[in-house]
């Protein structure tokens, strides 16, 4: 079935799709429209799940915790400063193996207070135990619930399903909704080997002296580290079924590049529309589209750019006093590896601000005139 929706609405069927059992909710623009659509599945019966109405974000991945301790599959969504206010059960979700599936609408941070686009809020949130999934279409939205749940359940480990404030979020595509039948057999449901029943009592999140926590933090960590292969497998297991592979990144013209740029979210598609106008007027450039960011994709992002003399990195967030994040982090993965390009990192877009064609052939106009990079950040749009 083909439907046109918007972005909010794709991060629903996908839950839907995917017979999430709890579905906890608090509004926040720009992610209401999730929930909101949520609610109305759960009254009319269209989804079988619980609905929970909370009282703030925290409550809500509180609930969300407490349900997929008792082993159901579970779901919520939000944005901005709810995500914020999320921290500290995010830590708990993480540490404590739980696999919900969160959407996250990426909206900029305040003050000053803003409900456009950038990527700072989920970005702040790396270390906390999640995988992040960055789409850059409605349909992909759709697609990566279904596999975020499949990966999150076989690792368990949580994982946000990422999109831009408006330029997705609000805005109407085509979207081809997988059949339900389908995603039944690609997406069987959860039973997690324990969970908390009266038939056989457990304790979670007891307390840990050091005798055990770092073991703890250890397989967390070695889990996260089959995620790119998992995620690989489970998205080539997705195309056999719907046609459409998912994988860690989508690279556009690389194979012949000389000049790439790396980028995430819907500024990876405007990319791939100046790489086509660079490569008329002769310039052999590529788009390298980071489609999950945690795990990192290294051998990915390194196959890519070994293969290229020049590589700009765009990002639409900032680490204070230490530049752009998708620019740390591939260089990261390219230190001291021989073959490597010249990296150059860019920021650009925050606070909704447009990242367009000319943005694009304006960063690559300057990376190219340069030898390496100069300065560990190049602003791209600022009205000084």
């Amino acid at each position: 079935m083909k439907k046109v929706m918007m972005g909010n609405h794709a991060l629903s069927y996908g839950a839907m799709l995917s017979r999430a059992q709890v579905i906890s909710a608090y509004p926040i623009t720009p992610q209401t429209q999730v929930v909101e659509l949520l609610s109305e599945m759960c009254s009319d019966g269209t989804l079988n799940a619980q609905f929970i109405k909370v009282e703030s974000e925290h409550s809500a991945m509180a609930s969300c915790i407490g349900a997929s301790v008792a082993g159901a599959r579970t779901f919520t969504a939000t944005s901005s400063q709810g995500l914020a206010l999320m921290h500290e059960m995010l830590h708990w979700a993480g540490g404590g193996r739980h696999p919900i599936v969160m959407g996250n609408v990426n909206r900029s941070m305040a003050p000053g207070w803003s409900i456009w686009a950038d990527q700072n809020d989920s970005l702040s949130q790396r270390d906390t135990g999640w995988m992040q999934f960055y789409c850059a279409s409605n349909q992909e939205v759709v697609d990566t619930v279904i596999q975020a749940f499949k990966v999150a359940e076989a690792l368990m480990i949580p994982a946000m399903v990422i999109l831009d404030a408006f330029a997705l979020s609000h805005t109407y595509e085509v979207v081809d909704v997988p059949d339900q039948g389908l995603v039944d057999k690609y997406l069987p449901p959860f039973k997690p080997a324990i969970k908390l029943t009266p038939a056989d009592p457990r304790a979670f999140g007891g307390l840990t002296g050091a005798e055990h926590y770092m073991e703890l933090r250890y397989k967390l960590e070695t889990d996260m580290e089959k995620a790119p292969a998992l995620i690989e497998e489970t998205g080539r297991e997705f195309g056999k079924i719907f046609g459409r592979d998912l994988g860690l990144v989508d690279p556009y013209r690389c194979d012949d590049a000389d000049f790439i740029f790396v980028t995430s979210g819907t500024a990876g598609f405007t990319a791939r529309v100046a790489v086509d106008e660079l490569r008329k007027s002769g310039v052999k450039a590529g788009n390298l589209r980071i489609k999950v960011f945690r795990p990192f994709p290294f051998e990915r992002v390194r196959e890519v750019l070994g293969k290229v003399k020049k590589a700009a990195v765009v990002d639409r967030n900032c680490s204070y006093g230490a530049g752009g994040i998708f620019y740390q982090e591939v260089k990261s993965a390219i230190y001291g590896r021989p073959g490597m390009p010249p990296l150059i990192g860019y920021i650009a877009g925050l606070g909704g601000r447009d990242i367009t064609t000319d943005s694009f052939k304006e960063i690559a106009a300057d990376a190219m005139a340069k030898d390496r990079a100069e300065e560990e950040i190049v602003w791209i749009g600022v009205k000084k």
